[in-house]
Formats: C-alpha cells, sequence, structure tokens
C-alpha cells in the first residue's frame, strides 16, 4: 500500500491561498469578489519587459541556460545593486532561479544540517517557517512588538542564540507588516556572529525612508531577492541569490538537479527589466503609495488599530481583535459576508493573530468598494 509521507501530510496549508481559493469558488457562483488578500501586483508586466521575452522566443532563445543563470543577467545584477547600494558584487556569488520561493529552498538547504536553527520573526511570512522544516532544520521564533512596526530588536534575537543557530531572517520592507528594519539593527543583527539571510524582494517599492541591504554592511549574508513585485512579473517566475562564494557550488548542483535552469524567456525579460523599465517602476510605485495612503486612513476610520504606519511592500497589519480573537474565522466571515478577501493574522504566525493583513495590490477602485462593504459588515455585524 502506498502511503503519503509525514512529512508531506504535515506541510501546512499557504492559508491566503485558502482564502482566494474560497473566494474563487463564490466568484464562480455569481458573486462579485474584491481581492485584497493577495500579494500580486494588479499591473500587467510593462511593455518593455513583456517585449522582450516575446523577442527571445522568435529568436529561439528557448534552450536551457548555464545552470547559474544567464551571465549578462547577472552582470546587470551586479550593477543594479552597484547602483542603489554603493555595493561591489561578483556574478560568481548571484544564481539565478525560478522565483525566490526556490531560493529560499536553496539556501536552507545550503546551510542546515538537520536540527539547525534559523531565528525568525514572529509575525513572519508564512512559508518561511514551512520551507525551513522542510530543509531539515528548526525555527527559533523571536516575538516582536507592534510598536517598533513588528520589526527585530536585537538584543531580544540575542537572548534566543544557542549552539545551532545558523542563521537570522530578516524581511525588510516586511510581509506582511510593510515596515522597515533600521540600518542600525541590520549592523547590529550582524555583530551577534550567525549568518544574516536578508529577504529583500519588496525592495524598491519603499514610499518613506530608505530601505537598506544587508550587503551594504556585509558580505557575510545571504539575500533573496526577484523580480514578481517590483516588476508586476509574478507569472514570469524569476528570482535570485547572492550569497558567499563557498555556497555557490552546493546551491548550483542543488539547481542543476532539481530545476536545471531558470527560464531562458523569464531571464531574457528580466534583463530588460533591469535595464529599461525604471519609469513603469517609479508609476507603479507612486500608485501604490496613493492607494497606501488612502487605505490607511479609511481602515483608521472603520476602528482598526495601526500603531506604525507601514512604507513598503503593499501591505497594512490591522489590528482588528475589537471585532474577533479568531482572524482566521473572522476573514472567512467578511468574505462570506461582505464579499472581501482579506487574510488573517494567524497566517503569519502567533504574534498577528488577532490582526488582518490587507493589500493594496488592486486598483483605488476596487480599494473604495471593498472597505465600503466592510463599513456596511461592521455596522450589521
Amino acid at each position: 500500500m502506498v502511503t503519503v509521507s509525514t512529512r508531506a501530510k504535515e506541510f501546512r496549508s499557504f492559508i491566503v491561498m485558502d482564502v482566494m481559493e474560497r473566494a474563487g469558488a463564490l466568484e464562480r457562483q455569481g458573486r462579485g469578489i474584491i481581492h485584497l488578500e493577495i500579494g500580486e501586483p494588479d499591473f500587467d508586466t510593462p511593455e518593455c519587459i513583456r517585449e522582450a521575452g516575446i523577442k527571445a522566443i522568435k529568436e529561439g532563445k528557448t534552450h536551457y541556460t548555464h545552470s547559474l543563470g544567464l551571465p549578462e543577467l547577472r552582470e546587470a545584477i551586479c550593477g543594479f545593486y552597484l547602483e542603489r547600494y554603493g555595493v561591489r558584487l561578483s556574478p560568481d556569488r548571484i544564481l539565478i532561479t525560478s522565483g525566490t520561493s526556490p531560493a529560499l529552498l536553496l539556501v536552507f538547504s545550503a546551510i542546515l544540517e538537520k536540527g539547525d536553527e534559523i531565528i525568525v520573526p514572529n509575525p513572519y511570512y508564512p512559508c518561511y517557517p514551512n520551507v525551513i522544516e522542510y530543509s531539515g532544520g528548526r525555527c527559533s521564533f523571536v516575538d516582536t512588538r507592534e510598536d517598533h512596526g513588528f520589526q527585530f530588536l536585537p538584543e531580544e534575537v540575542a537572548k534566543e542564540l544557542s549552539s545551532r543557530t545558523k542563521a537570522i531572517l530578516i524581511n525588510s520592507p516586511s510581509n506582511p507588516c510593510g515596515t522597515l528594519l533600521s540600518a542600525e539593527r541590520m549592523q547590529k543583527l550582524l555583530e551577534l556572529g550567525p549568518y544574516v539571510i536578508s529577504d529583500e524582494i519588496y525592495h524598491g517599492l519603499v514610499y518613506e525612508g530608505k530601505e537598506h541591504s544587508i550587503l551594504e554592511y556585509s558580505d557575510r549574508a545571504f539575500v533573496l531577492n526577484g523580480f514578481s513585485k517590483l516588476y508586476a512579473m509574478t507569472g514570469w517566475r524569476l528570482g535570485f541569490v547572492i550569497a558567499p562564494e563557498e555556497f555557490l557550488r552546493p546551491m548550483q548542483k542543488m539547481q542543476q538537479n532539481f530545476y536545471i535552469s531558470a527560464s531562458s524567456i523569464s531571464q531574457y525579460a528580466g534583463l530588460a527589466a533591469i535595464r529599461d523599465a525604471k519609469p513603469d517602476v517609479e508609476r507603479m510605485r507612486s500608485i501604490f503609495d496613493q492607494r497606501r495612503q488612502y487605505m490607511l486612513t479609511r481602515l483608521r476610520e472603520l476602528g482598526f488599530g495601526i500603531k506604525v504606519d507601514p512604507v513598503g511592500a503593499f501591505y497594512i497589519l490591522a489590528r482588528a481583535d475589537h471585532i474577533s480573537h479568531d482572524s482566521y474565522a473572522l476573514a472567512f466571515e467578511i468574505l462570506e459576508k461582505a464579499g472581501v478577501g482579506i487574510a488573517p493574522g494567524i497566517d503569519f504566525g502567533t504574534g498577528a493573530e488577532g490582526y488582518l493583513r490587507f493589500s493594496y495590490a488592486n486598483s483605488l477602485e476596487n480599494i473604495t468598494e471593498g472597505l465600503k462593504r466592510i463599513e456596511g459588515f461592521l455596522e450589521n455585524r
């Protein structure tokens, strides 16, 4: 008899996807649903990027690439980090991946022995613990505080260090909170000793202040980044890892076995994104900021609690425990009764229970209608 492995059976679902899939079922019944649950830009991929992908297909650039990725794309990423952060990189430190999720798996697989620990902030992006545990590691969660924007306090992280700690994971701007980790705290985290793994997927989508790459302060760090959010390229599945050189060959071997290489077409499109899409990025960023400001104002008018304004990504984590202490049940109640999809806080860890995450990666018109529906829901509940 064939049985499902324990590892597969115990793998946790991504709750926001459950919300989205239930929303899809309601839409098939004829319901009009406003999607404020998903973290996907509503913009089409900029034309210059699409055209580069089409050109690659027409020119027959549809074969495997080098397993580390196109050399010219890795060179372009080096140029991007030099221009944006003043960081000089070698292309030999960069591995192009099929999105940032595979990059997570490669990094954790490369640094973890069974039972090793990664320090993870609570709240956190839901896939972090799943991939860490799948890779044989354990999560050491550090609770963060709302009045600090749910970002690490280095002194609290220091208390959790052990002989099994391999790395400290940071995400700035963060999902689900949209807040930034200061340069000073980054440097203090590096001083604690373990590697720092910096998820920088929302870099470039910052509306107040400035984001910093961990590579500005140390080479003893890993960067996870990609093209999905900044360039509205979620379906192209294109990301990358920047790592200390000694880790590249081990990760390359895993890439060769698991994925062979990232899509050639997507890589040529990514090259155009870096070279040509700056005006499109600025246009999208400006529109996201308008939505952010509107949503912050309306959520506060509706009684949701937000102590620290999010300044990056496209999320607002808002306190909703005055309505219900069960964020899972509340999110599905709002979906069923108001026709608005929202991510329950519990998807992001115990530190986000009692909260709801609202995404403003939707049009201002839809955001306005969605919050109007929530207002009616609250008045009649």
